[in-house]
C-alpha cells in the first residue's frame, strides 16, 4: 500500500479524535454457493394445518401435505369443491382413490362415484367396492332384458318440481337446444295429468310418452287451442323420452326404481363404464343420476357427503346439465357437499358450448390440482386457473404422481404417496403394468403405465413416510372408537395422518 499524503493522515487523525473511530472499507469476500447457502437459510410456504387426509409430501420443503376441504371451509377455502385436471397416466385416478379411501375411515364421510371408465367388463372403481362390500350400480342398457338396476325421473321421492326439471334436462340435452313455450307446455300438462291419475305404483316414463301422444282435452281447452295442436307440440318431446323407453338407453330409466338401492352405505359407485363416453346418452346419464341424488341422497344430516365425478367434461361441457349442476354444488355450503370433477383437459370446457357455465363451475372449485401437461395446454390451463408463472413453467416437466395443487391462492408442489395397503385397489391397468407390479416396484413412477384410459398410476409408495401413514391412520381410527365418536359434528381434530 502507497504511503498515504501526510494532510490526509492529520484530517483522519484529527477526525478519529473528535467523532470516535472512523470503520475501515472492508474487502469483498470470496466463497462459494455451498457456504454461502447457510447465510440465506432455505424457507417453505406455509401448508394447509394438520386437520384433515394426507396426501403425500410437498417437493421443495418435504413436509407432509395435508388437505380437507371441510376442514378449510370457511378458514382458507371460500367453497369446497375440487378441480383435477391432467394428462393420462399421469395419476389422477391414483388420487382420487387413495384420497376417497382415507376419507372414508371418518363416519361421517359419504361418498358417491361417477365411474365412466372400465377394465375386464366393470368400472375401475369395482376393486375398492368390492373391498368395502359394496355392489355397485351398474348402468347397461344391455341388461334391459335381464332386468338391470333402473333409476325413475319420476320417483316419489324426488319432487314434482324436480321430476318436471328433470324431464326438461333430458330432453334438452337429446335435442341440443331449449325447450320452446309449446313443447315446455304439453310436457307440463302431460307430467301434472301423469301424476295426478297413477295410483297404486310409481309414475313411469311411459306414462308421459303415452299421454304426450294422446293429449287431454282438457290440456287443450284450458289453453283455448285445438286439440290437435297440443298434440304436435309434445310430438318432439315425445319421441325423445321414447328412446328412454324403446331406444337405446331403455332398461335404465323406463321402470320404478331398482328396491335395494343403498343411498346410507358410506361409498355409492355408479358404473357407467359400459355407456359410449361420447355419445349423446353420458350427458343424459349425468343429468338424470345428478337430480337423482340432489333429491334422494343429499340431506340435512350432518354428514360431510363428496361428489366425485369421472370424465366431468360431460357435464361441464353440456350447458344444460351444467346449469343443472350449478345448483347441485350450491349445496357445498348448506349441506356439506363436496364436488369433486376429474378433467383430463381445460380446453374441452372453456371452448366448448357451455363456456359460459364452464367459467361459473371451475369459479366455484376453490382448489384445482393440475398434473402434467404439455406446454401450450398448461399455459391455457394457467391463465384460466391465474396459476403463477413458475407454476405454469413447471407443469409440463411433472413426473406420474407429482402435481401443482392450487388451496385458493396457496400453490404448492405435491408428491402423492401411496401405502402398500392400498396399492393393489388403485392400480387398474392390470393389462399394462402387470409385470411391473409383480417385480416389485415402488421407487418413483414405478409402474407408471402408458397413459390408456383407466392406466392413470401416480405417486411412489415411499416405506418410511407411507408404512407411517397407515399406522398413524389406523391408531387414530382405534383412538376414535374408544372415545366413542360417532360422527355426529365431527372429530375436534379430525387429523388422519401428519408428514414426517
Amino acid at each position: 500500500m502507497s504511503a498515504r499524503d501526510p494532510l490526509t493522515a492529520v484530517t483522519e487523525a484529527f477526525t478519529s479524535f473528535v467523532l470516535g473511530k472512523i470503520e475501515t472499507t472492508r474487502l469483498p469476500v470470496r466463497t462459494s454457493t455451498g457456504q454461502a447457502q447457510a447465510v440465506y437459510l432455505p424457507t417453505a410456504a406455509p401448508g394447509l394445518g394438520d386437520s384433515g387426509v394426507i396426501i403425500g409430501r410437498e417437493v421443495y420443503s418435504g413436509k407432509g401435505y395435508i388437505y380437507d376441504p371441510f376442514q378449510l371451509y370457511g378458514q382458507q377455502l371460500p367453497a369446497p369443491h375440487w378441480l383435477v385436471l391432467g394428462e393420462s397416466g399421469n395419476g389422477k385416478s391414483a388420487l382420487e382413490k387413495t384420497y376417497v379411501l382415507r376419507q372414508l375411515r371418518f363416519r361421517d364421510r359419504q361418498v358417491v362415484v361417477l365411474d365412466a371408465q372400465g377394465e375386464d367388463g366393470v368400472g375401475e372403481w369395482n376393486l375398492i367396492a368390492e373391498e368395502m362390500g359394496i355392489t355397485p350400480i351398474r348402468l347397461d342398457p344391455t341388461a334391459a332384458l335381464d332386468q338391470g338396476i333402473r333409476l325413475n325421473p319420476l320417483d316419489p321421492s324426488i319432487t314434482t318440481t324436480g321430476q318436471l326439471a328433470l324431464l326438461r334436462t333430458i330432453i334438452e340435452v337429446a335435442m341440443g337446444h331449449g325447450l320452446d313455450e309449446r313443447s315446455g307446455f304439453a310436457l307440463k300438462v302431460a307430467h301434472s295429468h301423469v301424476n295426478a291419475t297413477t295410483a297404486g305404483r310409481q309414475p313411469v316414463l311411459t306414462d308421459i310418452v303415452e299421454r304426450l301422444r294422446h293429449p287431454e282435452p282438457e290440456s287443450a281447452q284450458a289453453m283455448n287451442v285445438a286439440l290437435e295442436d297440443v298434440r304436435a307440440w309434445g310430438l318432439d318431446v315425445a319421441l325423445v323420452l321414447d328412446r328412454l323407453v324403446d331406444g337405446d338407453l331403455r332398461g335404465m330409466f323406463d321402470g320404478p326404481t331398482t328396491v335395494g338401492i343403498d343411498l346410507d352405505a358410506p361409498l355409492i359407485v355408479f358404473d357407467l363404464s359400459h355407456i359410449d363416453r361420447n355419445s349423446i346418452a353420458m350427458p343424459i346419464l349425468m343429468a338424470i343420476v345428478g337430480v337423482w341424488l340432489e333429491h334422494t341422497w343429499i340431506r340435512p344430516d350432518r354428514r360431510k357427503r363428496i361428489f366425485l365425478v369421472e370424465e366431468a367434461w360431460h357435464i361441464i361441457n353440456s350447458p344444460f346439465v351444467a346449469q343443472l349442476f350449478q345448483r347441485l354444488l350450491k349445496f357445498g355450503r348448506r349441506l356439506g357437499l363436496s364436488f369433486v370433477a376429474v378433467v383430463h383437459h381445460l380446453s374441452d370446457v372453456v371452448d366448448g358450448a357451455a363456456a359460459r357455465e364452464a367459467a361459473a363451475i371451475l369459479k366455484m372449485a376453490s382448489t384445482r390440482t393440475v398434473y402434467a401437461q404439455k406446454a401450450d395446454e398448461a399455459r391455457a390451463t394457467g391463465q384460466v386457473l391465474g396459476l403463477p408463472r413458475w407454476a405454469v413453467e413447471i407443469i409440463p416437466t411433472l413426473s406420474p404422481g407429482i402435481a401443482v395443487w392450487d388451496v385458493n391462492g396457496n400453490v404448492q408442489v405435491v408428491k402423492h404417496l401411496i401405502t402398500e395397503a392400498e396399492r393393489p385397489l388403485v392400480f387398474t391397468d392390470r393389462a399394462m403394468t402387470e409385470g411391473s407390479r409383480v417385480a416389485g416396484g415402488t421407487g418413483p413412477g414405478a409402474g407408471a403405465g402408458s397413459g390408456s384410459g383407466s392406466g392413470e398410476m401416480g405417486g411412489a409408495a415411499e416405506p418410511s413416510l407411507a408404512e407411517a401413514l397407515e399406522a398413524e391412520t389406523e391408531a387414530r381410527a382405534m383412538a376414535m372408537e374408544r372415545r366413542g365418536y360417532d360422527g355426529a359434528d365431527g372429530p375436534s381434530e379430525s387429523t388422519v395422518a401428519r408428514g414426517a
